[in-house]
């Protein structure tokens, strides 16, 4: 009998929902990026994923050696960095920019990523591909698949490399969504943001200017070819705010890419979204006490622009039934601006309620309590939504 109550109070359970008010502000078009030279570009916010600011950004066009980012980022996901990659024939004679990698010539794969990214070696992509998978076809799978895990859903891979070849696309957004995702990834990071690395005899530099030219940034990869035209994926950080960069087709790809940056820099800032110790009382069914307080576990923070407004809510079950640990997981905290998500932090119980010795409910006086306590399951409103200032 009382697991039938249990189910059936578990179904009238809905999930506390404290919205607060909605809706962020209408953007124009900043008057200093109105004159970018990019046919597409995109300013992601390198944490959320959220677009700060697009051109054309899901214009399909081809990425050039940009590409080598995805090629990168899938030789990590299946190597160690420590493999012994023999280079063949097929590697040693692509065109193009090169390492200079030899055929019977022996590697480790982080070497070869090095020169992948630093110096945007096409022999380097073709020995890493070659590694991974038997052939260029079925590394091509590889980046596609990844690609449809990362959502990039107008973008295909057709080589390592980036040379031009048909049915070989992408666009600025889904690059970005690519750079955000590679960031978060350590030794990637560590290899897209060296300015310079000795292979052998061989000093390796970085063909990404900014490293050294621009305050904050730390990565990531150019490209070139006569049908892509400049392509240039960059990310900056500072203090606590980082950002993405993606121009497409950009003859002036240095300079857009610092106005972009600057424009960032100066009207956003890396805000405090929802408080540490932010709590509420959960009801709680036959405890010892009659409620639980559930608390975040820490700060959550995200990219405000000036003006913006957010808005905060709880997700959190109606009631809860005795016994509740200190520390047991509750639900959690969110962030949103407009309908998109930009922070989350967990929630987790307090304190310890034990269940009354003696309170004995009958499944009725259970469900009566419950009424009572959680007031129906209709959600509450916590707080009002703040503006950045």
């Amino acid at each position: 009998m009382k697991k039938k109550w249990r189910r059936f109070l578990a179904c009238l359970s809905v999930l506390l929902i404290f919205f607060a008010s909605s809706g962020a502000a209408t953007e124009k078009e900043p008057e200093e990026l109105k004159n970018l030279y990019a046919q597409s570009a995109v300013l992601m916010d390198g944490s959320s994923g959220r677009i700060l600011f697009g051109k054309k950004e899901t214009e399909v066009l081809p990425m050039a050696s940009t590409t080598k980012i995805m090629t990168a980022i899938v030789v990590l996901e299946h190597c160690e960095l420590d493999d012994v990659v023999k280079v063949d024939e097929r590697s040693a004679g692509v065109e193009g920019s090169s390492m200079y990698i030899k055929a019977g010539e022996e590697y480790t794969v982080e070497d070869l990523l090095y020169g992948l990214m630093l110096v945007s070696g096409n022999d380097a992509a073709s020995a890493l591909a070659l590694h991974v998978a038997d052939d260029m076809e079925d590394f091509a799978e590889l980046m596609n698949e990844k690609a449809a895990q990362l959502g990039m859903t107008e973008s295909s891979f057709k080589n390592a490399h980036g040379l031009d070849e048909e049915g070989h696309y992408s666009t600025a957004r889904d690059m970005a969504k690519l750079a955000v995702y590679c960031m978060g990834n350590e030794d990637f990071a560590r290899i897209a943001g060296t300015v310079s690395h000795t292979v052998g005899e061989q000093t390796l530099v970085n063909h990404n200017r900014l490293l050294r030219e621009y305050e904050g940034c730390i990565g990531l990869k150019t490209g070139y070819t006569m049908a892509a035209g400049r392509t240039l994926v960059t990310c900056a950080e500072r203090d606590g705010a980082r950002y993405v960069c993606v121009t497409l087709n950009d003859p002036d790809d240095w300079d857009d890419h610092r106005a972009l940056y600057d424009w960032a820099f100066a009207n956003y800032s890396f805000t405090e979204v929802i408080p540490a110790g932010l709590s509420y009382d959960v009801p709680v069914i036959s405890g010892e006490a009659y409620t639980a307080d559930a608390a975040t576990e820490g700060a959550a923070y995200a990219l405000i622009r000036k003006g913006e407004s957010y808005t905060t809510r709880l997700e959190l079950p109606s009631f809860v039934f005795a016994p509740v640990a200190e520390g047991e997981n509750a639900g959690r905290a969110v962030a949103c601006m407009g309908e998109r998500e930009i922070a989350s932090v967990r929630m987790v119980y307090s304190e310890d309620i034990p269940v009354s010795d003696g309170l004995l409910l009958s499944p009725g006086e259970r469900f009566l309590r419950f009424w009572l306590l959680s007031g129906c399951g209709l959600p509450f409103y916590l707080e009002e939504g703040r503006v950045a200032t």
